[in-house]
């Protein structure tokens, strides 16, 4: 059998042989110890070490990830593993200066001890010879977030494996439908399925996946000794929700690409950028190494007052400080400390009829 499709392999990602009787999807199992007997010869033994139901999962995100994934119970998890995993003390390490904030904080407040030499790098570079010398590790962030840059995997992986580093690619704005960075030459995925993979905003989980068998051994013992270890039932909701993951997205493109295209001469709009659009300057780019384009975009308002008004006014936009929901929401991140203009909002394209969706913001921005 030829690949299968995304939807096809979302739907099925993980699921056990059909056996007659039983569930199509298991439950989660509920465990602190296993039952060792007599003759315990290796398995499930402690649920710190391991659970039936992670390892479905890992198995669904593994496949479309093209690696070896490993369950966290946060994004922030999935990052701070895999730093603490990788670097040593004096390692230089390479992180985007304008993606996610926490990333730049942890290592600033939580790893010091470390005396790292820290290079903060915007996305669209510039990518000189002297960010990759001496560097132990290169983390990208692609389409960066909030502000939506685009940089060249495969080439910067490259270079990276060339000056001896790792790289790694946060691919939570992505997900793993939009993009494969293992693909592009990447060692290490990370992402928060918080947003899109889980999809409901109503949980938090995390994952990493690599190529290399040995580092996800050094990650999966990283993880049974600090005990960031996900909650079966949240794993398991997580599985069930990842389905749709196909259509949702789907959905949340096509409403991004309509608001994308409603709002481009708008007079209060400012700084719309969506890779998905062929007028944006990372376009090109993001075509080449992306499968799919996803229902996040950016633009400024005048202030963070028109902010306000504008989700006063919406009927079905909502404030709220995440993306990738069934819900279409607004986050203006200057109130996080992300550095951008007050008015800069960054808008996640829920699964809402897309001709109600473009006349409520329409009407909101009136």
């Amino acid at each position: 059998m030829s690949e299968l499709g995304d939807g096809t392999r979302c739907v099925r990602g993980g699921h056990p042989e059909p056996v007659s009787g039983t569930p199509m999807l298991p439950g989660p199992v509920f465990a602190a110890p296993f039952h060792l007997g007599e003759d315990f010869q290796g398995g499930d033994f402690y649920g710190r070490a391991g659970n039936p139901t992670w390892r479905a999962l890992e198995a669904a995100i593994g496949d479309l990830d093209g690696g070896h994934c490993l369950l966290l119970p946060s994004g922030m998890a999935a990052i701070s593993t895999v730093l603490r995993a990788v670097l040593r003390r004096g390692d230089a390490l390479v992180v985007p200066s304008d993606g996610y904030y926490a990333t730049r904080n942890f290592v600033r407040d939580e790893l010091t001890e470390l005396e790292l030499d820290v290079r903060e790098i915007g996305t669209p570079g510039p990518w000189t010879d002297d960010v990759f010398a001496g560097v132990r590790l290169v983390l990208l962030e692609t389409p960066s977030n909030p502000g939506l840059d685009v940089c060249d995997i495969a080439e910067l992986a490259e270079r990276a494996h060339r000056a001896g580093a790792l790289l790694a690619v946060d691919n939570t704005t992505a997900t793993p439908l939009g993009q494969r960075p293992l693909e592009l030459g990447a060692d290490i995925v990370i992402a928060s399925d918080t947003k899109a993979l889980a999809g409901h905003s109503d949980l938090l989980m995390g994952h990493v996946s690599v190529r290399d068998p040995e580092l996800a051994e050094r990650l999966v013992r990283a993880r049974t000794l600090s005990g960031a270890i996900p909650g079966p039932f949240e794993t398991w909701l997580v599985h069930r929700s990842m389905g749709t993951l196909d259509l949702r997205l789907a959905r949340q493109a096509e409403n991004a690409a309509a608001l994308v295209a409603a709002l481009r001469e708008h007079p209060a709009i400012s700084g719309l950028r969506w890779p998905g659009s062929p007028g944006d300057p990372s376009h090109e780019l993001a075509r080449r190494q992306m499968r799919r384009w996803g229902g996040v975009f950016r633009f400024e308002l005048a202030d963070a007052a028109a902010v306000e008004e504008f989700v006063r006014r919406s009927e079905l936009v909502v404030a709220a400080t995440s993306f990738g929901g069934l819900h279409s929401t607004v986050d203006r991140r200057a109130q996080w400390g992300d550095p951008v203009p007050e008015g800069f909002v960054r808008f996640s394209a829920g699964c809402e009829d897309p001709a109600d969706l473009v006349a409520d913001v329409l009407q909101a921005l009136a």
